[in-house]
């Protein structure tokens, strides 16, 4: 049976219905066997997170990732997904150009991956772009605070909104985004406080990253709280697993039993 067939499946519809009742759960996913794993588990979103620029690629920023690299992605996660709602992010250059550029793209994301909606970083600039995919049916997640794609514009990953100019203008773009009928927004390293007030005052779901435990949902990048992605930490991650270790020692146990010609052994051979 298709994943998009079985009604057991999350909709956007739930997830909103889950805001002041349930927390959100969220986890990035790239591909097939992990996503298997985590929609397993239970989550609630997979996000093909253009993340996969740093953890997939090996990209230094999120902006190298294209269009079709993130719906090649996507296309395995959503296979994987029996019971997760399955969010794709547009690319850096897919939705700022003009608003028939951003909805052409974002209907392109749904038809050939199969996600069941697209994530978009921005406020106020962005929200023509918004409606129109929202009126041409594809359902939008919006993210503010920390938006990696506009790192060069930032000047680094730091804590945004400190400033009550910044933090102003969010909590404006939150209601924006979620007058425009966003099912939800991502916040992102961003004081707790201010989460809190945004969540509260905002119709839709939040989902926090570094963003306080006052959001109505969470999100972190599997791979780093999976304790695969040592380099990385932040003071908002915690690390649930240490598996970096164990895949090193596993293969290193395989190099070994190699050399030594001990694998394979007479049971494994035919």
């Amino acid at each position: 049976m298709s994943v998009h067939t079985q009604t057991s499946r999350m909709t956007t519809a739930k997830i909103r219905q889950m805001k002041g009742v349930e927390k959100i759960t969220m986890l990035t996913s790239y591909d097939f066997t992990l996503a298997s794993l985590v929609d397993e588990a239970g989550i609630d979103i997979l996000l093909v997170g253009d993340s996969a620029s740093n953890i997939v690629c090996g990209n230094q920023y999120t902006l190298p990732i294209t269009v079709d690299e993130m719906i090649f992605l996507t296309r395995g996660v959503v296979r994987a997904a029996n019971h997760a709602l399955v969010v794709c992010d547009m690319p850096f250059g897919s939705y700022q150009i003009s608003e028939e550029d951003a909805v052409r793209n974002a209907i392109r994301i749904l038809k050939e991956s199969g996600a069941d909606g697209v994530k978009l970083e921005g406020g106020e600039e962005i929200v023509p772009a918004i409606r129109h995919m929202i009126q041409a049916g594809i359902p939008v997640c919006g993210h503010l605070g920390l938006t990696p794609q506009s790192v060069n514009q930032f000047g680094g990953y730091g804590l945004r909104a400190k400033e009550e100019a910044e933090a102003a203008k969010l909590l404006h773009d939150a209601k924006l985004l979620d007058e425009a009928g966003c099912f939800c927004i991502v916040l992102e390293k961003i004081p707790a406080a201010l989460a809190k007030q945004v969540s509260e005052t905002v119709s839709c779901p939040t989902i926090g990253i570094g963003a306080g435990n006052g959001t109505d949902g969470q999100v972190l990048v599997l791979h780093d709280m999976l304790g695969l992605n040592m380099g990385f930490k932040p003071k908002f991650l915690r690390r649930f697993a240490e598996l970096a270790p164990v895949v090193t020692g596993a293969v290193q146990d395989y190099i070994k039993t190699v050399k030594d010609s001990s694998f394979p052994n007479e049971e494994e051979s035919y």
